[in-house]
């Protein structure tokens, strides 16, 4: 592979991961915890990128240098666990890109005045469209690039525009007023939970880079995803910031779109179109192709077909979309889960990091196995006891 086209494969891995983390649930949970903690939720913002990067770069690396997939790693460090660990991220995987479709619609809805459920249909096809290529892999890390700088630059115009209080927000990311566990759960479950920080790492493998010597590519480009995608969050942030600090209230329907409305009326609003198109289109492929990717290990049969089984994926989450529309109460519940996946599957990369029969003589550098081990624990806990509030507020 050349350099150019080496250069072009990371930094697409590293958008397909940071694009599949942005998706309408990301626009929606970094627009309400702003409105309830205000400047402070800056910390929690900083608090989630040092884990998520500890996680990530954990994962990454393993799965470079073991040259195998998350799920092959699992069975063979506890048999059996590569297939529930599959299990988990497909089943997640479905119930967000449903999510992920409905966003997608809604952005065609505001941008075109057709029906949300046309909306989905039209994308789920958009998506199906870039697994019709020979070459999809490429067309998938190119798409991504181009959303994500989209995306990104759009919100910057909403966020100057908005006027946060800049002094404040960056004192408060340092010295918050209040903390939420929650908010910590969903944010990192929400970047590195479930299928999301599998993304990168398993197109990397598709695309041969892999091995010993690749690590230090694979690394910057597994940090690069993290920061690509936490530009996002904290430009969203004082977007958000800037106007509910001058007593805007946010729509309850959709809080993330109150912003761009707000500084840019009608042409605002379009603006968030685009922006919830461009994160919800992304999400719905890099789901797809994710999920798929945990199979394709089990059978040649499914590794043959990838390409159709990840179009039947995107159908059967557009079709669902389309004609139950969006389960509210099991995204919730998935969206905690996803953040319980990560204590498992990162736990399960961080025992195969020391068996030879996995990594060979690679020593894995123990400041690494320690910062993944505070994320295991961390989100194991913080994870348990959103759970407990969760199914506690579903009795009560």
């Amino acid at each position: 592979m050349s350099q150019s086209s080496n250069r072009s494969v990371l930094l697409g891995a590293a958008f397909l991961m940071a694009t599949s983390a942005i998706g309408p649930g990301f626009l929606t949970q970094t627009a309400t915890f702003t409105q309830t903690l205000l400047a402070s939720f800056g910390f929690v913002i900083l608090l989630s990128i040092l884990l998520d990067i500890g996680a990530q770069l954990n994962i990454w690396r393993i799965i470079a240098v073991s040259e195998q997939r998350a799920q092959d790693i699992a069975n063979k460090v506890l048999p059996g666990a590569g297939y529930l660990l599959a299990l988990l991220i497909v089943m997640g995987g479905l119930a967000f890109n449903i999510g992920n479709v409905g966003g997608a619609g809604l952005g065609l809805n505001i941008l075109t005045g057709l029906s949300p459920e046309t909306g989905a249909i039209i994308s789920g096809l958009i998506a199906i469209g870039i697994f019709l290529f020979r070459e999809a892999g490429k067309v998938m890390d190119r798409f991504a690039q181009i959303m994500g700088f989209i995306m990104i630059a759009l919100t910057v115009y909403v966020a100057f525009k908005a006027s946060p209080p800049l002094g404040e927000a960056a004192l408060r990311t340092f010295v918050p007023l209040e903390l939420d566990a929650i908010a910590i759960v969903t944010l990192v479950g929400g970047t590195v939970g479930g299928y999301i920080t599998f993304a990168g790492a398993h197109r990397l493998l598709d695309a041969g880079i892999k091995g010993k010597a690749a690590l230090p590519e694979v690394s910057k480009s597994s940090i690069s995803a993290i920061l690509i995608a936490s530009v996002m969050r904290v430009v969203l942030f004082l977007a958000v910031l800037g106007v509910v600090s001058q007593g805007v209230a946010l729509d309850p329907k959709n809080p993330a779109s109150t912003p761009f409305e707000y500084v840019a009326g009608n042409i605002g609003l379009l603006i968030f179109g685009v922006v919830i198109w461009a994160a919800s289109i992304t999400s719905v492929i890099g789901a797809a192709y994710t999920s798929v990717s945990f199979i394709t290990g089990f059978s040649p049969a499914i590794a043959r077909h990838r390409n159709w089984w990840v179009i039947g994926f995107i159908a059967v989450s557009t079709a669902v979309l389309a004609t139950v529309g969006r389960p509210a109460q099991i995204l919730v519940l998935v969206g905690t889960l996803n953040g319980l996946i990560l204590p498992i599957s990162l736990g399960l990369i961080l025992l195969a990091a020391y068996k030879t029969n996995i990594v060979g003589d690679y020593k894995h550098p123990l400041w690494m196995t320690v910062a993944g081990l505070i994320v295991v624990v961390l989100m194991a806990v913080l994870s348990g006891i959103t759970l407990v509030k969760y199914f506690g507020a579903l009795m009560g």
